[in-house]
């Protein structure tokens, strides 16, 4: 008789019973994770940060649950040199400085084509000197009223929209470095919650101009202890990390950083605030450096697929379950 023709329930028979019991807790495992995956999302979309976070918490470690969240380990705390950091291939200066050359270039040929373009104008319609003087100065009320009053938002919107329309380089920096954010915040232990890869999605979902491309998390606990001016070292540790993210994927990735100059401001703020002297400052800059460079190294594969989710727009809870498929619990 051949195998093909053996009938499905002929071969179950020989099946052993734990086998098929374990096969089958481990479908009821898998549909259970994802139903609270699902039921986060709902927490996040209307709003409920405390519920979504009570639902990952809860499902934390369980068996067949969330494995992964704050589930990774780190380095040991203490003050690394720059040659440390150079010895596990980290030049802190790159990483550090990012200058964003590629919307850099965007605005310079703009300003370039307006000017060639008013040069075209002037001499194809024979525009005076006089409409010429008030074209420019209207141009220059524009773009003073858009400093003055939102802050520049549209000439960023503008920028950014031209960018991942035009540099499929600059998109797709953009989406890595998202990835970054999310994948070492949910390792560490901090829920994201929301995403956007673009100012223009940005102002679709926030409704502002001064809102540009990000991951927001749930930080509730977080503006707590700010609030209350006592940041737990546990806290600043994953508030260091997570805001050094999205550096440090670029870094891995091109060997420089464009993007992440208000990360890096934002993480000066907070340590000026509390306190800390410069030697302080750089201890814990350097640490998380090298914290979140290794994490992202040992978390390669994870990252590539989440900023793969990111760039089709799934919702968090789908992201998280790309990270908790991705990663071996001995990986972590």
């Amino acid at each position: 008789m051949s195998l093909t023709s053996l009938s499905y329930p002929q071969q179950q028979k020989h099946v052993p019973y734990e086998l098929r019991v374990r096969i089958r807790c481990c479908s009821k495992v898998e549909v259970s994770k994802k139903q609270v995956l699902e039921q986060v999302d709902k927490e996040l979309t209307k709003g409920d940060d405390r519920a979504a976070l009570a639902l990952v918490k809860d499902f934390q470690g369980k068996p067949g649950g969330l494995k992964c969240f704050g589930a990774a380990t780190q380095v040991p705390q203490r003050l690394y040199t720059l040659d440390e950091l150079k010895l596990n291939g980290i030049e802190a200066l790159s990483l550090l400085s990012p200058l964003d050359t590629t919307l850099g270039s965007i605005e310079r040929n703009l300003q370039i084509a307006t000017i060639v373009g008013g040069l075209t104008a002037w001499y194809t319609f024979g525009i005076s000197t006089q409409q010429i003087f008030y074209i420019s100065v209207g141009l220059l009320f524009l773009w003073t009223l858009d400093a003055v009053a939102f802050s520049g938002g549209i000439g960023n919107l503008v920028l950014d929209t031209i960018g991942h329309s035009f540099s499929p380089k600059y998109h797709q920096r953009v989406i890595q470095h998202e990835a970054g954010h999310f994948l070492v915040a949910y390792l560490l232990g901090i829920l994201p919650k929301s995403y956007t890869i673009s100012s223009l999605d940005a102002l679709k979902k926030e409704g502002s101009l001064n809102v540009q491309a990000g991951t927001a998390f749930v930080d509730f606990e977080f503006l707590e202890e700010v609030n209350a001016g006592k940041v737990s070292a546990t806290t600043l540790n994953r508030f260091s990390c997570i805001a050094l993210a999205g550096v440090s994927t670029e870094y891995l990735i091109y060997g420089f950083a464009e993007g992440g100059l208000n990360d890096i401001r934002q993480l000066d703020l907070l340590l000026k605030g509390l306190g800390f002297t410069q030697k302080k400052a750089d201890s814990q800059v350097r640490w998380s450096v090298l914290n979140t460079i290794l994490l992202l190294r040992r978390h390669e594969a994870a990252r590539a697929k989440l900023a793969e989710a990111i760039s089709m727009g799934n919702s968090v809870g789908s992201c998280i379950e790309i990270i908790e498929n991705s990663i071996d619990v001995s990986d972590l």
